[in-house]
């Protein structure tokens, strides 16, 4: 009876975080980009909708849930570790979109200078972007891929550099291609030195943010480990069922949501000491 109750509980609540995470219509008519899938298109795996991640997240929830029951014989245990697995997928689309944008900065220096070269032998824009699906940086190559194909489709160069954007999700992809854009609606005299004058601004900007993220690592390292040291400890005590039952009570349950939020403050306040600069999307 305490399984059911337990995982009842946590299915309430999973539905509750999904009436807010997943996107809604906005006023005006038209549909509003949500949080989730943002999320996704930054992480590179926007085939995958909201709602497929939702549901992940609620299956992976019942799935652990129900194994730690069986473990401890402990809902209150339980729902605390449900909760826990149904935000990992999501914790790991938002480790894998910095992985990506950290990837991109590292990368698109030497795409701008590529741009820069066909541009200078005389190739027109469409042309030059198109072939850095070739002899661009890999991670690069996919987005401009599509963006040749869908040029080649439609002929429209403003439109395809609209879902290249839209598809890279990257501040640096969205000046690259807003100065292209302007370059090319202005006649493009200038383009050569504007790429130039891009690619070492790019190049100072990831020299010095490797430099404070090096640093900062040791401060995201212990936040890491403070927050998922006791947890481990908790989930090592289930296979103990004297100890672990003393958090079936009321009092044990305040303790494992107090040591959450807890935790959950800690973590967020370490983080936000030890954060960086972070460049917005102004031209999305």
């Amino acid at each position: 009876m305490g399984a059911i109750v337990g995982l009842g509980l946590g299915c309430g609540l999973l539905l509750i975080w999904s009436a807010f995470a997943l996107p809604r219509q906005s006023r005006v008519g038209g549909p509003r980009e949500g949080r989730l899938a943002r999320l996704l298109t930054q992480a590179g795996v926007s085939s995958v909708t909201p709602r497929s991640l939702v549901v992940l997240c609620g299956a992976l929830a019942v799935v652990v849930g129900g194994a730690i029951q069986l473990l401890s014989r402990t809902p209150t245990v339980a729902l605390v570790f449900a909760v826990m697995a149904g935000y990992l997928p999501v914790a790991l689309l938002r480790s894998r979109a910095r992985r990506r944008l950290r990837e991109f900065a590292e990368v698109w220096p030497e795409a701008v200078d590529n741009l820069a070269s066909a541009v200078r032998a005389g190739l027109s824009l469409p042309d030059a972007l198109a072939g850095l699906s070739v002899r661009g940086p890999e991670p690069l190559r996919p987005a401009f891929e599509r963006f040749a194909v869908d040029y080649q489709v439609t002929g429209r160069f403003g439109d395809s550099l609209d879902r290249l954007k839209a598809q890279l999700a990257d501040p640096v992809g969205d000046r690259v291609v807003e100065g292209l854009r302007v370059a090319r609606e202005v006649g493009g005299g200038q383009l050569g030195r504007l790429l130039r004058n891009l690619s070492g601004y790019l190049r100072d900007d990831l020299r010095t943010r490797s430099e404070m993220e090096s640093r900062q690592s040791w401060t995201i390292n212990g936040a890491r480990l403070a927050v998922a040291a006791p947890w481990l400890v908790l989930l090592m005590l289930s296979a103990q069922g004297e100890v672990i039952q003393r958090y079936a009570s009321p009092v044990g349950f305040a303790i494992l949501v107090g040591g959450a939020l807890l935790c959950l403050v800690a973590y967020r306040l370490m983080m936000w000491i030890g954060r960086l600069p972070t460049e917005r999307r102004i031209l999305s």
